[in-house]
């Protein structure tokens, strides 16, 4: 069985007739690893990115000779640059290459990297490289290199976990020695450096005291103390000083690269990271939101829309889109939510659906791209998808070049459309959900809008005041919001040469508008960098310019995005899909000839390399026949998605069976173990719990939501009795003699009855009860303690008064 910190995999081989070794065949060979002797990682921490350069020391410790494999599981944020093996008889090193070129094929191996791929239970992206044969007592010395974006977590710290090929710690590898201790020895080392200084470090592992290099606590070390503990990933987190809404980190180009080149100029690391309140639930929010329906699904997304509609607050815009051929909206362009408004909408959408044809989600979108949004208020579209579009590559390319000015939260209803789904959603720092029936969608709507009604920064700008000469340029350019709990890392680079030598600092400011009111931050950088000339920045820099790059090469766009993309990769050692890993293999032995003496040089050939995308039992041949092309990181994304998709599948199927069952007998949730490996701010199908509703719950509680007003109100009328089952004369009968206005007395009804009896339908009218509290709170606060306990009195329920913030 795979491991899931895969490093060096080995097959047995078996002898023919005639004495030469055999390639065995993988399907029923057990596969195991061989054992780490020895590993020295070092990791340079610069404010929010690493560089992690390993060298892993292997060992074949059994009796025959294996063939190996070398594989490394990579994260959504996290590139490899440099890859080289050692042994006693070859030097194997992964070299990039442009896929247009014309090389002859590698010896052997690739039937190994196909089975890989195709027998993994371990979904994901890897790099694997064929290392050939190790004999018996034999060792192999891996050096891998990768840089990679930290997470940052809320409190400011940057958050490092060290890749389990790197320290195994399974029970597979305790089992194989007397002790609990590990069988390896491990060194690691980190050095950490920030502008704002370094603070204080935290690990789950002990450590070395925090040696400070640097007067100014700019730069520091710390290291693994002792032998590794055993059962958990080592995980580090770094503090540096106060954390700002602005910090940036300047990195000094490569000594040998041209000036104005990517590597050649200093690139500025920047961290965007406002402080923003949480929003409060039923508030007045600015904000655009735009819902696109697949025409063909209509008629299961009608009443999930109703919901999503009756959910958003006041003060935003709205429209939709059944995207078709026409590609038209509701209205020409958003309008305010109000109750004249979205009534005229939900007269209009069945005519919008009703001539359907081709589904041309991509027209939709630049039409949608084509229409100005309201100033002050930002972009999120939700978009439901049936199927996958015929244009999968277009649509990403364009979402992409939109990725800075909205969001896209993206609904699947079919495993073709998932890859597509979670790649628009990951793109522009949306989200995505699978949906697997009528009545879970309301759910998994509910919960997306949720998060996307968070207070954001707006309109937000980066300015630059440097020496004559100097210019800035974002890569990727600057993102226009940013949400409460997100943060932006850009790459910035100075180009030119400063005319005024002695300003040995430039100035960089931020700008937004936060609740109508305007935000200035200023921090000031040097010109002269220093660095150790690992250049992490430079290559996530470059990561971040591929991304870019690639929707527009794979779409069609014609051959300089292609060229340039290539460039880039060649220069940077970031693969690209237009590049290729080489594995080149160099014997070590010396050859001579017979007669005069006359040395050979040594022999090379070329061994299968590669960065493969691993199905994992979960996933079918079929559907992996039909993905669409994602930049680099999405991969392990998605596969990771559809782990969590099938056990959520499963848990479906499991409640489906037991109906409306207790909320005491609800399955627990899938473990979460598959996604450790992926940043919660880029989007992975999201495990959703799911409550005991019936279909009958279900169609009661959209009968409420459908008479509620757009301010969270009801109205006092025989279709709230109907849905209370209670007769209209007693409503009016019993209503409290102290409230003069009958919508106050309907809508404290309707939000005590949808919290009776513990049969709370919380998750999916959280936003509508919010909003109608509120409006009760601003209009009768007096009045509520009254008027709760006629309405328990009335519908025979026990309501607590915290219901309505009393």
């Amino acid at each position: 069985m795979w491991r899931q910190s895969f490093g060096l995999l080995e097959k047995s081989y078996s002898h023919d007739t005639t004495g030469s070794f055999l390639l065995g065949k993988w399907l029923h060979v057990p596969l195991s690893t061989v054992p780490l002797c020895s590993a020295v990682v070092d990791v340079a921490i610069q404010d929010y990115v690493a560089d992690v350069a390993s060298e892993l020391i292997y060992q074949n410790k059994s009796q025959v000779s294996r063939e190996v494999l070398f594989v490394f599981p990579l994260g959504p944020h996290m590139a490899i640059y440099s890859f080289q093996a050692c042994s006693e008889d070859a030097k194997v090193q992964a070299m990039l290459r442009d896929e247009a070129q014309q090389l002859h094929e590698a010896t052997g191996g690739w039937e190994n990297l196909k089975y890989l791929q195709d027998q993994s239970n371990c979904p994901g992206e890897v790099f694997a490289c064929f290392l050939g044969t190790l004999p018996p007592g034999r060792e192999v010395v891996v050096t891998l290199r990768y840089v990679q974006e930290l997470p940052r977590e809320p409190d400011g710290a940057a958050h490092f976990v060290l890749p389990p090929t790197l320290h195994p710690h399974t029970k597979h590898y305790a089992w194989n020695c007397l002790t609990s201790k590990l069988p390896y020895s491990l060194l690691l080392t980190a050095s950490l450096q920030s502008p704002r200084g370094v603070a204080n470090v935290q690990a789950n592992f002990a450590l070395t005291p925090l040696i400070y290099t640097a007067r100014d606590r700019s730069t520091a070390q710390v290291s693994l103390a002792g032998r590794p503990p055993g059962g958990h990933d080592l995980e580090l987190l770094v503090y540096f000083g106060e954390p700002t809404a602005v910090s940036a980190v300047v990195e000094k180009g490569a000594p040998g690269a041209p000036p104005g080149s990517l590597l050649g100029d200093p690139m500025v690391l920047v961290m965007l990271a406002p402080s923003i309140p949480e929003a409060v639930p039923g508030q007045r929010l600015s904000g655009e939101f735009i819902f696109l329906l697949d025409t063909t699904f209509l008629k299961h997304a009608q009443d999930s829309l109703l919901f999503l509609l009756k959910s958003l607050p006041l003060g935003c815009y709205f429209n939709i889109y059944c995207y078709e051929e026409s590609s038209v909206g509701i209205y020409p362009q958003s309008v305010e939510y109000t109750q004249d408004n979205l009534t005229e909408a939900m007269r209009r959408i069945p005519s919008a659906g009703s001539s359907l044809g081709d589904t041309n989600l991509l027209g939709t979108l630049r039409s949608i791209y084509n229409t100005s949004r309201p100033r002050g208020h930002t972009r999120q579209l939700f978009i439901f998808m049936a199927g996958p579009p015929p244009d999968k590559e277009a649509i990403a390319a364009e979402v992409c070049r939109h990725r800075n000015s909205h969001r896209c939260f993206s609904f699947c209803f079919s495993e073709d459309s998932a890859a597509l789904a979670t790649a628009l959603a990951s793109e522009t720092g949306g989200e995505a959900a699978y949906v697997s029936s009528d009545n879970s969608m309301i759910l998994v709507v509910s919960k997306c809008l949720k998060r996307a009604l968070k207070l954001a920064a707006e309109e937000v700008s980066l300015s630059w005041t440097l020496p004559c000469g100097l210019e800035v340029e974002v890569l990727g350019g600057t993102p226009q919001s940013i949400f409460q709990g997100q943060h932006s890392l850009l790459y910035a680079q100075i180009h030119g040469q400063a005319q005024d030598t002695t300003v040995a600092k430039g100035v960089m400011t931020l700008k937004y508008s936060l609740d109508g009111q305007d935000v200035s931050h200023s921090i000031e950088f040097p010109l002269c960098p220093q660095g150790d000339g690992r250049l992490a920045g430079h290559r996530l820099a470059a990561r971040c310019l591929l991304k870019r790059l690639l929707p527009e090469a794979a779409s069609g766009s014609g051959d300089e995005p292609r060229h340039r993309a290539v460039e880039i990769s060649l220069a940077s050692g970031i693969i690209c899909p237009f590049t290729s890993y080489v594995g080149v293999r160099t014997s070590q032995r010396v050859t001579w000839y017979r007669g005069p003496l006359a040395l050979l040089p040594p022999r090379q050939s070329l061994i299968p390399c590669q960065t493969i995308e691993l199905r994992g039992s979960i996933m079918s041949s079929s559907c992996h026949r039909r993905a669409i092309w994602v930049p680099p990181g999405w991969l392990t994304a998605v596969s990771a998605s559809w782990l969590a998709l099938r056990r959520l599948t499963h848990g479906i199927a499991h409640l489906s069976q037991q109906g409306a069952c207790s909320k005491a007998c609800k399955p627990p949730p899938p473990p979460l173990s598959s996604l450790k490996h992926v940043n919660p701010e880029e989007f992975v199908l999201r495990f959703l719990s799911f409550g005991p509703w019936s279909t009958k719950d279900i169609a009661e509680c959209q009968e409420l939501v459908a008479l509620q007003n757009v301010d969270g109100s009801w109205a006092l009328g025989s279709g709230l009795a109907s849905v209370l089952e209670v007769d209209e004369a007693e409503i009016k009968g019993k209503m409290p003699g102290e409230v003069l206005e009958p919508s106050i007395w309907a809508t404290v009804l309707a939000v005590t009855w949808l919290n009776r009896n513990d049969k709370c339908y919380r998750d999916i009218c959280e936003l509508l009860e919010a909003k109608a509290v509120t409006w009760l709170c601003s209009r009768a606060v007096s009045q509520l303690d009254k008027c709760l306990e006629a309405a328990n009195t009335l519908l025979g329920t026990t309501v607590e008064p915290s219901v309505f913030r009393l």
